[in-house]
């Protein structure tokens, strides 16, 4: 039934861009009766018109936008018509995965050599190895990038602010201005596709929609500079689900051998230029993005099959775990040149992993009910954060993106300054508390020196060993406030007024960060925002259990997974990452249970996060199992005033074009007269 769904929304479902076809030869099939006058269409062809349906097409197709995006302007008497080619920026496109067995199809793989199977083979494992080579040194790039220009910002803020704190407050607000105004003005004058995470369009083009633009060439440099631009400049959001997408950008690129419109193109790889072989190319992409992104590689495999795709096989599964296992190499292999302190201020944050394997080592069945709490917070908040981030950025299309460019630059510079004022005028609010008794071995300094990652940030306090709760996760980069929120055997770190104030404030930041015209993750500020009420429950436990051996910090991990599970309703593969990026196996049963119960919690109230992106940038996912109300529906409800077009098994091509110029559906069921007269469905014919 679900492929017969599939077939009936596809025969009516207008395509809003229909790719160019080879034209076919006049049919030899000849016919009593005269054939039909071509169809006249004064929005194509002015006043004159045009010799036949054939002519009509390829005006209509000439005016198309290219794979980079440039029309070609029309000429002659179409010159004047109204521009056609405006109906078609944006819109999303169907791909073909199927292979399509006919003549021309059997008289190519004739025509092969014997070697055209092994080099097939050898050249899918090669450029699977390129996409992980690829994506891990985009990542470096990002990380070094990010990390530095944060260590610099820093550094001299906490310079400054040991003589004036005005100025290093001006000075502050001004150096993540510059960097958020760098990425949003690439986003806006470059790369317009290069907004956002890029996971829902991702997703699409995994399942068969093709949204323009989002694998050009220029979508990638927009989204590696961008996000270094956004993160490096404090936004509340992360890399991670950029990085995704500049993994299947990437493969892209590699697969159709380059930018035509750059010059950047080579005519060796011509073998992938199926729909069906970028798919897995791109699928290797987004997992060696993620694989990047948390040095996950089981994780990144998992999320490509669990999230992304809809289609697998045991040969892809090869090919992405090879591209996972390469990227990993890549990273760890620049994480140790970097150790010689050859990256400036890398080394602490990017890649590292927030090591949690020196706390808590084990659980006790009386820990099963705030895990259970902690697991119900999550999906109201994740369900919460989900009907938020929907309403607004509706509300921001509708209302503020139409303005034009300009508005959209002013918005993300006016969002910059509000975040920056809050992370560094909260904490002067705050009183300083004195530094705890530390254990000689922990490794971990009170306060630690200024301008450096670590724990008891000394901001703004009259004494050189006291130190400011809330600047230690607020006046930070993101990573090291996460590592700060992990660590172990930090207890009364952290004040409950400090945790409350800083989860209200980084959540609504987060909400309306979202969907402005920059790169933008939710994976690290989920994380966040998990950990800060999972630390406060795990606040609690320690002091209402105070014999057992409870750490505050694995509730931090355990809030962040319950989190990210109510938002992104993912589990298998969300539990493999948060086990890799914490290094710590033992407590895989209660990740397990808290994932459960918030994803259970968050679908009673709405669908996941990039589900609900998809649908709201109208990229059209056919969901796993059709609807309750689907299954009494006939093809006349599901296509409502639009009416179904058939074609007979035999055809000649002047009534086709003119079919395809009559109307702008996406399929055409192919319909033949029964032994006994009734009509037999035999086959479904798209407009490619």
């Amino acid at each position: 039934q679900l492929d017969s769904n599939r077939a009936l929304l596809r025969s009516c479902a207008p395509r809003a861009s229909p790719r160019p076809v080879k034209n076919s030869p006049p049919s030899s099939r000849r016919s009593n009766r005269p054939p039909r006058p071509p169809r006249r269409d004064p929005m194509l062809s002015g006043d004159q018109g045009l010799p036949d349906g054939i002519g009509m097409a390829r005006l209509a197709w000439s005016r198309l936008p290219t794979a980079d995006g440039a029309a070609p302007l029309p000429e002659g008497p179409a010159a004047s018509a109204p521009a056609q080619d405006e109906l078609f920026v944006g819109a999303v496109e169907s791909l073909d995965y199927e292979v399509i067995e006919n003549y021309a199809y059997r008289e190519e793989q004739a025509q092969r050599s014997k070697f055209w199977v092994p080099y097939y083979i050898m050249l899918k494992w090669f450029f699977a190895l390129l996409i992980g080579v690829g994506t891990g040194l985009a990542a470096i790039f990002i990380n070094l990038a990010v990390e530095n220009f944060s260590g610099w910002k820093f550094t001299l803020t906490f310079a400054i602010i040991q003589h004036s704190y005005f100025v290093g407050f001006l000075v502050y607000i001004l150096l993540n201005l510059a960097l958020v105004f760098s990425s949003v003005y690439i986003v806006t004058q470059f790369a317009p596709a290069a907004a956002g995470s890029g996971i829902p369009e991702i997703k699409g083009y995994l399942n068969g929609v093709d949204t323009h633009g989002i694998l050009l060439f220029r979508t990638l440099v927009g989204k590696i500079f961008g996000s270094i631009g956004s993160v490096g400049g404090g936004l509340a959001l992360g890399k991670e689900g950029p990085l995704v997408h500049t993994g299947a950008c990437i493969a892209s690129l590699l697969g159709q051998g380059g930018s035509a419109k750059y010059h950047l193109n080579s005519r060796w790889v011509q073998i992938f230029e199926s729909d069906r072989d970028r798919r897995d190319l791109v699928t290797c992409g987004c997992a060696a993005g993620v694989a990047a992104a948390f040095r996950a590689p089981v994780g990144g495999v998992l999320f490509a099959l669990e999230e992304v795709t809809s289609w697998w096989r045991s040969h892809l599964m090869w090919r992405v775990f090879f591209t996972s296992a390469v990227v990993a190499v890549v990273v760890r292999s620049a994480m140790n040149w970097c150790d010689s302190g050859k990256c400036g201020h890398f080394g602490a944050g990017g890649f590292i992993i927030w090591d949690i394997s020196g706390g808590q080592e084990d659980y006790s069945y009386q820990e099963l009910l705030p895990v259970a709490i902690i697991g119900v917070i999550g999906g109201l908040l994740g369900a919460l954060f989900n009907q938020l981030t929907l309403y607004i950025t509706k509300w921001r299309r509708t209302y503020l993106h139409k303005k034009g460019k300009r508005v959209q630059i002013f918005e993300a510079c006016l969002i910059s300054l509000i975040t920056s004022t809050v992370s560094f005028v909260l904490p002067l609010l705050r009183k300083c508390s004195p530094c705890p008794e530390l254990e000689t071995n922990s490794g971990i300094q009170c306060p630690h020196p200024p301008g450096t990652d670590g724990n008891f940030v000394n901001f703004y306090c009259s004494k050189d060993n006291e130190y400011n709760d809330l600047a230690t996760i607020f006046f930070n980069s993101q990573d090291d406030a996460i590592r700060n929120l992990f660590s172990a055997k930090t207890f009364h770190e952290y004040s409950a007024q400090s945790l409350i104030t800083f989860l209200v404030m980084f959540y609504s930041l987060a909400v309306v960060t979202f969907g402005t015209a920059v790169p933008a993750g939710q994976f690290v500020p989920g994380i966040m925002i998990g950990s800060t009420y999972g630390r406060l429950v795990g606040m609690s436990v320690v002091k209402f259990y105070k014999k057992l051996n409870v750490d505050e910090g694995t509730y931090a991990l355990l809030g962040a997974a319950s989190f990210l599970g109510g938002s992104m309703r993912m589990t298998v593969s969300l539990c493999v990452i948060m086990v890799e990026i914490t290094n710590n196996l033992q407590l895989l049963p209660l990740i397990m249970l808290v994932l459960l119960i918030s994803k259970a919690v968050g679908d009673f109230f709405n669908e996941g996060l990039y589900e609900e992106q998809a649908r709201l940038k109208g990229i059209p996912l056919l969901d796993s199992r059709p609807k309750q109300v689907m299954r009494n529906m006939n093809a006349k409800d599901a296509c409502k005033n639009q009416k179904v077009v058939c074609l007979p098994r035999v055809s000649r091509v002047v009534d086709i074009v003119s079919v395809l110029q009559s109307n702008k559906h996406n399929g055409f069921p192919i319909v033949e007269r029964g032994q006994n007269g009734e009509s037999l469905v035999i086959g479904l014919i798209l407009r490619r």
